[in-house]
């Protein structure tokens, strides 16, 4: 099937990644767990034969159960020396599956998306079922995840967002959910709120809102309150840049109780829970939107996790915006040096010119600083080591230099830079955001 230009259609790219991916993932060392290797292949063989079917995904119910002893978790990644950041033959896989939806599918929707300011449901499916929202689900509850490894994580995010990042938080935000959810639940959470993320046919949808919109931020004092009423927690404040707020099925929101910082997971039609649009500057795709809880209750059985679990989804949600901006920044340098040295001037390509010359260089330094802080970070978070300083940097580089980055680029390109036939417009407003915004990811 193809569009009047002749041009392949998304759905035409999603079934070949995905046929594409059948035969590819047969040998890798993961696919000897046979509950692992069943879940993997009915995931791809689905997305390859049903192609771009779209399913609806608002109005997910979900059911009260009793978890059953002591939550699950991911097993811990393997013991590897800190520095050896070279992918497994695992990671080296899922890293290449997401490489291909990115360039074969995100990519190409992703001007349209911004426009639009929505999520396309063909993209949406697509990732689903090639399995980027289970990477970090353990296998017994659903996913396909062996163990519980950030690096893989941010590996998928880089890939996802140097197709395009707004497109890449769009599809990744109902996996910082599900994430959640599995590593600071408790059993009964994640009986009750996981099936739904795991859904083949229709996988929900949610976000995890921790930014406000006051100035001077600070994720981890946030305004919105939170106070005890017997077996009730009843919030009020407001969350800003929440993706897909307007249609998600679940949100988990930051709020201080008792003078701490904590997780809520907080459900669509709550009474007193209100949404608003919220159009930002960058990661339009993931159509942004503000919650707004004026007394709303929920069980006392929705607090998720502690206060040290409040601290560690800020910093892997930190983790995660770096390597989201490093795919960007990869983009905008593959596109750069491609185009400085086509671009001619006074008889030669204006690559030959030493300002332009140095200054792509200086992007291409800085990128590469940026994604080693960003992996020595994840290796650290994989060998439980404090992670912290890491992140801080990171999350420094990111603000400052993937900034830089996107603005260089667009002066490099001048006229072309500056209009939206070219990408890189696009991807310096995503840019400039990646340093400053809170939550909505997870590593």
């Amino acid at each position: 099937m193809s569009n009047l230009h002749g041009r392949p259609t998304l759905a035409d790219r999603g079934q070949a990644l995905g046929m594409r991916l059948i035969t590819r993932a047969g040998g890798l060392e993961a696919m000897k767990n046979p509950q692992l290797r069943a879940r993997v292949e009915k995931a791809l063989y689905l997305g390859a034969r049903q192609g771009f079917k779209v399913q609806t995904v608002a109005g997910k119910k979900f059911e009260k159960r009793a978890g059953a002893g002591t939550a699950t978790r991911s097993a811990a990644s393997r013991p590897r020396r800190e520095f050896d950041l070279t992918p497994t033959d695992d990671q080296q896989m899922i890293r290449e599956a997401a490489r291909e939806l990115a360039d074969e599918v995100l990519r190409p929707a992703g001007a349209d998306a911004d426009t639009a300011r929505a999520l396309p449901e063909t993209v949406r499916h697509q990732a689903a079922q090639m399995g980027m929202t289970l990477l970090g689900i353990p296998t017994e509850l659903g996913g396909v995840a062996e163990e519980r490894s950030a690096v893989t994580g941010v590996l998928v995010m880089e890939e996802l967002a140097r197709g395009d990042m707004g497109l890449a938080v769009a599809v990744m935000s109902p996996a910082a959910v599900a994430n959640a959810i599995v590593n600071y639940g408790d059993s009964g959470q994640q009986a009750s709120f996981l099936p739904p993320f795991t859904d083949e046919q229709s996988p929900a949808t949610g976000a995890l809102a921790l930014m406000e919109p006051q100035p001077l931020f600070d994720p981890l004092a946030p305004s919105t309150t939170a106070r005890s009423e017997g077996e009730a927690i009843v919030l009020n404040g407001t969350k800003t840049l929440v993706v897909g707020a307007d249609c998600a099925d679940l949100f988990i929101v930051s709020a201080m109780l008792d003078g701490q910082p904590r997780l809520v997971i907080v459900e669509p039609g709550s009474p007193g829970l209100t949404t608003t649009d919220d159009p930002a500057m960058g990661i339009r795709a993931a159509h942004t939107g503000a919650l707004h809880l004026d007394g709303v209750r929920v069980p006392r059985s929705h607090l998720l996790g502690t206060t040290t679990d409040h601290l560690d989804a800020v910093r892997r949600g930190r983790l995660a915006w770096s390597a989201a901006a490093v795919g960007a920044s990869q983009a905008v340098l593959d596109q750069l040096s491609e185009y400085t040295k086509e671009r001619k001037a006074f008889g030669e390509p204006i690559a030959h010119r030493q300002a332009v010359a140095f200054t792509v260089a200086d992007i291409a330094i800085e990128l590469d600083a940026l994604r080693l802080v960003v992996w020595r970070a994840a290796a650290q978070l994989d060998a439980a080591k404090d992670a912290g300083a890491s992140i801080a940097h990171a999350r420094s580089l990111t603000s400052t230099y993937a900034t830089e980055t996107g603005s260089q680029a667009v002066q490099m390109l001048g006229g072309h830079g500056f209009v939206k036939e070219f990408d890189n417009e696009r991807w310096y407003r995503d840019l400039r955001g990646a340093g400053l915004l809170e939550g909505t990811l997870l590593v």
